[in-house]
């Protein structure tokens, strides 16, 4: 009974001052392998990115600092999860006797030692354990550590808890960095409620999932290729039943790698009634951010003028297409529609937008950035302020259709008459 309430002071002292969500990666579709992983918090817009085998620690404070690697006490497990052993290391904030015990879930104590420990690292060998949670207490003459383990080991054996000497350490530390490589935990700091967003990276592929995590799970990431005959690579997004693009398009060739015309000088742009691209600005450098801009020419998918203005010739990846108005219906439903579904679109901050980014939640990871227009007379405008997206659809024979976000407003809206001879951006939609 005593060591069922100890335990329970302890897990309830571990939820008041940091609680930890495990979050671990795997892959599926194209590839099971996740190289990397970039992780964005939404809300506070911290990054960081790791390697696709390691487990993201989600570290939640409320109210009481954690510790620090500059400071004398906590401690560490590594790795966690453990598959056959990991690695206690304890910084005592005092040297003297302390007690090291393991508990099951229930409140079991499954073994304990007695060590005498100095006033800075100890490492201690932790070895035995079958699949499960415990949790791991350290308690000294004026100090309690402890910290949760999950174990995913598939046989048990006799659990130990040996202590490495000065050599063994030093070794220990040695394997630590070459395990790293493999397999190892990273801190992030996170307040519940946070949004976070995660790219998961497999070679060429690359997947996009925003999640509000609230306890330990393994993320999938399902790696769909998007990759248009110029070999740029792009990153994709699921939003309801639909498979996106999760940027703007680049190429300046049609799938069948046929040239799409550039044309620079605003008197042929004007006029021209056949697919072209420009970048904004006629500046390059702008597109490798943003994307490349079309005229609505070269995304035509109309059967009645497709072949006059195209050649009947896609413009987007293999197995992909420009989106129709129907698509984008479905889109802008889904994220509650046109007055403020925008927000739940564009990316977040103002690495790309121009402040205020009104309503910007970015929570279902479209990210949409500013890329700007391109209008009659050789007209640039609004690289931080606005993004226009085709519809591969017609509205007369002067105008297409289009969805268009702004850095004011949370909408994405169709309430416009897009001029064909314009330049926006485009992004496709898996077929």
């Amino acid at each position: 009974m005593k060591i069922t309430l100890l335990l329970f002071a302890i897990l309830c002292t571990l939820k008041a001052n940091a609680q930890n969500y495990l979050i671990s990666f795997e892959g599926s579709g194209a590839s099971t392998t996740v190289n990397s992983v970039k992780v964005e918090n939404l809300t506070t817009g911290t990054t960081l990115t790791l390697n696709g085998s390691d487990i993201l620690r989600l570290t939640i404070t409320t109210g009481i600092n954690s510790v620090d690697d500059n400071q004398t006490s906590e401690l560490k497990i590594f790795p966690n999860p453990m598959t056959d052993n990991s690695t206690l290391k304890i910084y005592p904030p005092v040297a003297g006797d302390a007690t090291i015990t393991v508990y099951d879930m229930t409140g079991k104590m499954l073994t304990q030692i007695q060590s005498e420990l100095e006033n800075g690292l100890q490492e201690f060998h932790l070895s035995g354990l079958k699949s499960g949670s415990y949790l791991i207490n350290v308690i000294g003459n004026t100090y309690q550590l402890s910290r949760k383990l999950l174990c995913n080991s598939k046989s048990a054996g006799i659990i130990r808890i040996e202590k490495i000497s000065s050599n063994q350490a030093s070794n220990r530390k040695r394997d630590e960095a070459d395990f790293k490589g493999v397999q190892s935990t990273v801190d992030m700091e996170y307040t519940p409620g946070n949004r976070l967003k995660f790219i998961g990276i497999s070679g060429n592929y690359s997947t996009i999932i925003t999640d509000i995590p609230s306890s330990d799970k393994t993320l999938n990431f399902n790696f769909v290729p998007c990759t248009d005959i110029e070999n740029n690579n792009y990153s994709v997004v699921a939003i309801e039943t639909q498979i996106w693009m999760g940027e703007n398009l680049k190429t300046t060739k049609y799938n069948d790698g046929t040239d799409i015309p550039n044309v620079t000088d605003p008197d042929i742009w004007d006029s021209l009634k056949i697919g072209a691209y420009c970048d904004w600005g006629n500046n390059p450098s702008y597109s490798v951010i943003s994307g490349r801009m079309y005229n609505w020419y070269a995304v035509d998918n109309t059967e009645a003028t497709r072949v006059a203005s195209n050649g009947g010739k896609n413009v987007c990846p293999t197995g992909w297409h420009v989106p129709t108005e129907a698509d984008w219906k479905i889109l802008s439903d889904y994220v509650g529609g046109s007055s403020v579904g925008g927000g739940k679109l564009k990316e977040t901050g103002f690495t790309h937008w121009a402040s205020p980014n009104t309503g910007a939640t970015n929570e279902t990871g479209f990210t949409a950035i500013p890329s700007g227009v391109r209008e009659t007379a050789g007209m640039f405008m609004d690289i931080t302020d606005l993004i226009i997206l085709w519809s591969s659809s017609e509205y007369d024979p002067l105008n297409g259709q289009a969805r268009r976000m702004v850095s004011n407003k949370p909408y994405v809206s169709k309430d416009f008459f897009f001029s064909k001879y314009y330049g926006y951006s485009v992004r496709c939609i898996k077929d």
